[in-house]
């Protein structure tokens, strides 16, 4: 959010949410965009464009200042594709927010394809024609271990065990991510949260 009110100081941008899912950030981000345009598959009825499993939409070159892609790049079939698509419809030296996971447990949605390493991530975003500007992991190794045996045991405990363990192992979670510095969060992290433009 505070990266969209930045970008927002001057002029209001137009937004593409590139696999908007139920749109949870729209209410938040929508009083600092001239518009808020979702874009998902055939299957959700709430996005405004649809696309087919190949990532490609109807709108045209270069159409919004920000694209934002919340947890998507890991379910999409051709990240290359999803990210070419993102760079034809950002403007000259527009902005894409991408978050995505290192470390993390199977979630189709409906399919779930790809895990990325720092040094991977970053190579395929800088490919597809984008110029890093900040690179952010979250939850360090780990934490990220811990995160990934607290989501293993809920699945395998009775309901109403799910949140004393949830208070437990996030407190853990917590405190285990003060291991790492943030360097090292940046190398090995479960979510990587990444700002970059489009290079002209």
């Amino acid at each position: 959010m505070k990266l969209i009110k930045e970008l927002a100081a001057q002029e209001k941008p137009d937004l593409i949410d590139f696999g908007c899912g139920d749109m949870p950030y729209r209410s938040a981000i929508l009083p600092y965009v001239n518009q808020y345009i979702g874009v998902d598959l055939a299957m959700n009825p709430l996005a405004q464009y649809h696309v087919d499993f190949d990532s490609k939409t109807d709108l045209p070159n270069a159409c919004a200042d920000i694209v934002l892609s919340n947890q998507v790049l890991e379910h999409v079939d051709n990240p290359q594709g999803y990210l070419q698509e993102a760079w034809r419809l950002l403007k000259p030296g527009g902005t894409l927010i991408l978050s995505t996971h290192g470390y993390w447990y199977y979630h189709p949605t409906p399919y779930d394809y790809w895990r990325w390493t720092s040094a991977g991530l970053q190579r395929v975003i800088q490919e597809n024609g984008f110029e890093i500007k900040e690179f952010t992991g979250l939850l360090g190794l780990a934490a990220s271990g811990v995160q990934l045996f607290q989501d293993a045991l809920i699945n395998k405990t009775y309901r109403f065990l799910h949140y004393p363990l949830a208070f437990i192992l996030q407190g853990l979670i917590a405190l285990t991510d003060k291991l790492h510095s943030q360097d090292q969060r940046n190398k090995d992290a479960a979510i990587y949260v990444v700002f970059a433009k489009k290079a002209l």
